[in-house]
């Protein structure tokens, strides 16, 4: 066959695949059949692979893990060149002795579909699933290093997973299936994904001339004047045009995770749910939203959303990644409990944790909403690129003071594990996150000179408000019901549409209380700049406008007005110079030029308020700022009365009663000031006063269960 018939054969195929969707509907939340039985109880367990074991030590691992009350084990995500040797002849040989083990033992199971590390044989039979990124054509070697979209990679994905689902969907362990393994699109954008990209555009955008002026495209003779002209979006300077193609990428991912849904859906037990273990940034840790993937349009197909969470631990364990994590994939199905599908046991050399910090570690878990706790993973592996991540038993497969920390976790939630599982959470702050204002952000990053993200203004809302104890869910443009908040927090909403911001607009109307950041407001969702005063159409809410900006040096705010001391006072990388229209001001800036601008406004809109921030502040700062928010939106509880490192997290529990983690994130014995109804520690079975302190001990714990129904918390 020709080079060119080649190519035409794998467009055509490549067009199927992208265009598979269209005629296999995407199986969504609430079309899922009402069998799927997701946890009872509290699961605790690891990912388990023993196609990897240098001896064949099943039998002592098993009776390890009754040990250690293990009560379910992930299996054979990682391992596809084992589980099919050749193209269509599998070996399933590892699965069933392990399925027939954990069977005997009591432990269930979760089955990973294979995909996203493929064989040598696929590699080699079929060179074009390695993905074409901007860095060129992929190598074999490396995971994730396939093209999601290839028709010959969808081909040998489908037939491994369907072998694999009907030979262990009737086994009586096996619960539930994870799809791939912390799936993006990989940076595809070779020139079937691109011809794909732009046969999209062409159906958005039916009028080319429209396109280019929304897009901005007349810019440097970017112009497109015939869709057969369209450039290697790889190449582009306009950032309208790249984050279009990302927002496509991000759209590969949520098609292709519905895809393999489907497909597992119709091949699995009725009884037998749906995940994915989803990733976050990642910073040497797991950090803030991930850029690759919509988790709130990705999760629409699952029947329960599932989250890997690494995080520093000895003097640097704080929990900020572990509730971050956890409220984002709580947020992700309406509040949903969530499975905490990978943590680290022992993880990096550098993780490995101090005596008492695993079981802080799993209690922070639970008290986010995570119906299991499972490691990655149980014994290290002796090979390869991740001997140095360690799981819960070293290369020697022996005991280890983890391992006995662990023991006594799974002692405890073998017996709680029924009554913690489903706590529900009542949050009244949200919030608000975008993966398209954070690609809008990220491809400017605010100045020439500056490396700051979308993250970077995140995470330091959130850390303050995790730090004071005020629990939060995220909200993302897809919500459209606001209601059930009072106070959500806006960070950098860089790109939104019209829709969106009206949407704000009305919640604070009606009376609810919105913060808006530095840079809300500012472009459309095709990140094309309002061409009104900013911050576009908040000013009307804000009460505030502006037209200039720069970066800050030896700037403060005046008199200091949230007492945070000089330091803690300066303005950091960015500052709009704001002009209140109907606004109070809060705060000017101390500056012999920019002194007459305003810093921070307050404005009455309708019966609630808008709080508009024009810099990036100091974490201090940022501290009480948040907890002003908190206080006149009427939201203080007696979590409060504790601040990091004492961390105070609550919900109600299936029988009605609220439910406190007291969570001591320091190597010092602690007295945490309570507060709440009386009860007891679920953990030592003592009583529990409402105007108690509760002793904890370093990196120490305490779960108390209200005696009486709340009414709210």
């Amino acid at each position: 066959m020709t080079a060119n018939l080649l190519t035409i054969q794998r467009c055509l195929l490549t067009a199927l695949a992208l265009s598979s969707f269209a005629t296999s509907p995407v199986r969504l939340a609430s079309q899922a059949s009402s069998a799927v039985k997701l946890p009872d109880t509290i699961l605790f367990g690891a990912a388990y692979y023993e196609e990897y074991t240098p001896t064949d030590r099943l039998d002592k691992d098993v009776a390890m893990m009754k040990a250690a009350h293990i009560s379910v084990v992930r299996i054979a995500e990682s391992t596809w060149g084992t589980e099919e040797p050749q193209d269509g002849k599998f070996d399933f040989s590892h699965i069933d002795r392990v399925l027939a083990a954990m069977d005997k033992a009591g432990i269930k199971v979760i089955v990973g579909t294979p995909t996203y590390a493929v064989p040598t044989w696929l590699a080699r039979e079929h060179p074009d699933v390695l993905a074409i990124t901007p860095d060129g054509h992929g190598r074999y070697g490396a995971r994730q290093n396939m093209d999601i979209t290839n028709a010959h990679f969808r081909a040998a994905a489908e037939a491994m997973i369907v072998a694999l689902v009907d030979h262990v969907k009737d086994h009586p362990s096996v619960i539930g299936y994870q799809l791939d393994n912390e799936t993006k699109s990989y940076r595809t954008s070779g020139p079937d994904v691109q011809a794909a990209f732009v046969a999209q555009l062409k159906k958005q955008w039916p009028d080319l001339n429209a396109f280019n002026k929304e897009f901005g495209l007349d810019y440097w003779s970017n112009r497109v004047n015939d869709w057969r002209d369209f450039p290697d979006v790889n190449g582009t300077i306009n950032a309208s045009l790249a984050d279009a193609f990302a927002e496509f990428q991000r759209g590969l991912v949520t098609d292709y995770l519905a895809w393999q849904s489907n497909l597992v859906h119709r091949h699995a037990r009725s009884d037998q749910f749906v995940t994915q273990n989803f990733d976050l940034d990642w910073r040497g840790f797991s950090y803030g939203v991930q850029t690759q993937v919509n988790h709130f349009a990705a999760a629409k197909s699952l029947d329960v959303a599932g989250i890997d969470i690494y995080h520093p631990t000895q003097d640097r364990l704080t929990g900020t990644e572990i509730a971050f994590g956890g409220d984002l994939t709580r947020s992700l199905r309406h509040g949903q409990n969530y499975l905490l599908i990978e943590t680290e046991a022992q993880g990096f050399p550098e993780w490995l944790p101090y005596k008492g910090q695993l079981r802080l570690q799993a209690f922070s878990h639970l008290a986010s909403g995570a119906n299991m706790v499972e490691y990655w993973h149980w014994s290290t592996t002796n090979n390869a690129i991740e001997t140095y991540w360690r799981g819960l038993l070293s290369q020697d497969g022996e005991s280890n003071p983890t391992y006995e920390e662990a023991r006594t976790i799974g002692a405890d939630l073998a017996r709680l594990g029924p009554k913690l599982v489903n706590m529900k959470k009542q949050n009244r702050i949200a919030i608000y996150v975008s993966n398209q204002a954070l690609t809008a952000f990220d491809s400017f990053k605010f100045g020439w000179a500056s490396r700051n993200t979308y993250n970077d203004v995140l995470r330091p809302f959130y850390d303050a408000l995790y730090r004071n104890n005020a629990e939060v869910d995220f909200i993302d443009p897809s919500t459209t019901d606001l209601s059930q908040y009072k106070l959500i927090i806006v960070p950098a909403l860089y790109a939104a549409s019209d829709a969106e911001l009206r949407r704000l607009n009305d919640f604070a109307h009606a009376g609810g209380h919105v913060f808006y950041t530095f840079k809300s407001g500012f472009s459309d969702e095709n990140v094309k700049v309002r061409s009104t005063k900013q911050p576009g159409l908040l000013a009307e809410s804000a009460g505030v406008t502006y037209n200039q900006f720069t970066l800050p040096e030896n700037v403060s705010l005046e008199g200091d007005p949230y007492h945070a001391g000089a330091q803690a006072n300066q303005t950091k990388w960015w500052m709009e110079l704001l002009t209140p229209t109907t606004a109070t001001v809060l705060a000017r800036y101390q500056h012999p030029v920019w002194g007459s601008y305003a810093a921070i406004t307050r404005n009455r809109y309708g019966s609630g308020e808008v709080t508009y921030l024009g810099f990036m502040p100091s974490d201090a700062l940022i501290e009480k700022l948040m907890m002003e928010q908190v206080q006149r939106a009427g939201l203080p509880t007696p979590a409060q009365q504790a601040h990091f490192p004492i961390i105070v997290r609550s919900g109600v529990l299936n029988n009605g009663h609220a439910v406190h983690y007291l969570l001591n994130y320091s190597p010092e014995p602690a007295s945490v000031p309570y507060g709440f109804g009386s009860g007891r520690d679920l953990l030592t079975g003592g009583p529990v006063k409402g105007s108690a302190t509760v002793p904890l001990g370093p990196w120490g714990a305490a779960i108390v269960e209200e005696d009486g129904v709340p009414t709210s918390h």
